[in-house]
């Protein structure tokens, strides 16, 4: 694999990223929602590199990207020269060229962004269409709803004039089935997509894509989901897994009870127990909050298919595990533990680290050894 960093005992941790799993998630959403399917790689495609996502979708025949940053949208266009690329966070001033030289595609979330686009244009440069972000719920970006529809209602004017492609908006909560939150924007979202006929419109997120009543326009917007994350909270999940992460261990120890471990002591040993030290820590990406004391539970790691806890804090570069229930056998240094895997989905990590799988995703790091398969 052209991605993979070269083998060698130089990494303690090694990150293996399931690109055949990748795709299969990104057409088993596209299939579901009956029409187009885009994909949100941000944040380097969640952790997993943005040049080899791209490389896999775009071969599986995916047309349309997101990106937040313009850096990011650079980085996709490097491997997929005709894809459309959005760029979420919409456009800095002063900016358009940029967008301009690398074919990139504002999502243009106000008054002021859509003028300052519609100007540009008129200079004559070659661009892209842009997308229109219109804001339902989130407060956070995008034209407030009812200045979206007064624009729209225009039969020419800024809308016309910044030569818009995609009018878009994002759920809140479209994670909670029964969150009246939902039917409001879809209503909302209608309205405005009804206002610009002949403009591809897009609302599906991840969890959209399994949300009653939640239609799939021209084009659906998967994140989080493409990378194994489960879009239906509570309920078994219907992707498949794309990444697991495997740490070395370090040393082997055995332990009185009574013993305290790790920095200022946060976890007492009850009894004697077995620990050992493996070789990844918060610098790794892996949340301090994943720490196990005496009053807190934390995360675990998996040895030979048993759940080891976490003894102590998370630190920089190391964490302890408590191995006094796995064979004897697989405890031993220089074997590997599973971090994220098997029954440590995302989402139970997320759990043990106290924060949810997207942050575990998105702060997967640059120390391990990075193995792609199934491109």
């Amino acid at each position: 694999m052209p991605f993979d960093t070269p083998a060698s005992g130089a990494y303690g941790a090694t990150l293996t990223i399931d690109l055949a799993a990748l795709v299969s998630n990104w057409r088993l959403l596209g299939e579901r929602a009956g029409t187009e399917a885009g994909a949100v790689v941000k944040a380097d495609a969640y952790g997993i590199g943005i040049e080899p996502a791209v490389t896999a979708l775009a071969r599986a025949g995916c047309r349309s990207f997101f990106v937040a940053h313009v850096s990011e949208g650079i980085r996709a266009r490097s491997v997929a020269p005709d894809a459309t690329i959005y760029v979420l966070n919409g456009l800095l001033p002063g900016n358009c060229d940029v967008y301009a030289q690398h074919g990139l595609s504002p999502v243009l979330g106000s008054h002021e962004e859509l003028l300052e686009w519609a100007s540009f244009r008129q200079t004559g440069a070659k661009v892209r269409p842009a997308a229109l972000h219109v804001d339902t719920a989130m407060n956070r970006l995008g034209l407030w709803a009812g200045e979206g529809l007064n624009l729209a209602r225009e039969k020419s004017g800024a809308i016309a004039a910044a030569d818009i492609g995609l009018v878009m908006s994002h759920f809140a909560s479209s994670e909670v089935e029964t969150d009246p939150a939902n039917a409001r924007q879809i209503a909302a979202f209608a309205e405005i997509a009804a206002a610009l006929p002949g403009i591809p419109a897009s609302l599906k997120n991840s969890s959209g894509h399994f949300l009653e009543g939640c239609p799939s326009y021209q084009l659906t917007r998967p994140g989080y989901a493409l990378y194994g994350g489960n879009p239906t909270p509570g309920q078994p999940n219907p992707m498949q897994p794309v990444i697991g992460l495997q740490a070395r261990i370090i040393q082997i120890r055995k332990v009185e009870g009574g013993t305290q471990v790790g920095y200022n002591g946060r976890w007492t040993a009850k009894g004697k127990r077995k620990l050992a030290t493996i070789c990844l820590g918060y610098a790794d990406g892996y949340p301090r909050n994943g720490s196990w004391t005496d009053s807190v539970a934390g995360g675990s790691a998996l040895l030979d298919g048993v759940v080891c806890p976490f003894v102590g804090s998370v630190s920089m570069d190391l964490i302890i595990i408590d191995v006094s229930d796995a064979p004897a056998s697989a405890a031993q240094r220089g074997a590997s533990v599973t971090l994220i895997g098997g029954a440590l989905d995302l989402e139970a990590v997320g759990a043990g680290a106290k924060t949810i799988g997207y942050e575990i995703l998105t702060s997967l790091g640059r120390r391990y050894a990075r193995r792609y398969v199934g491109l």
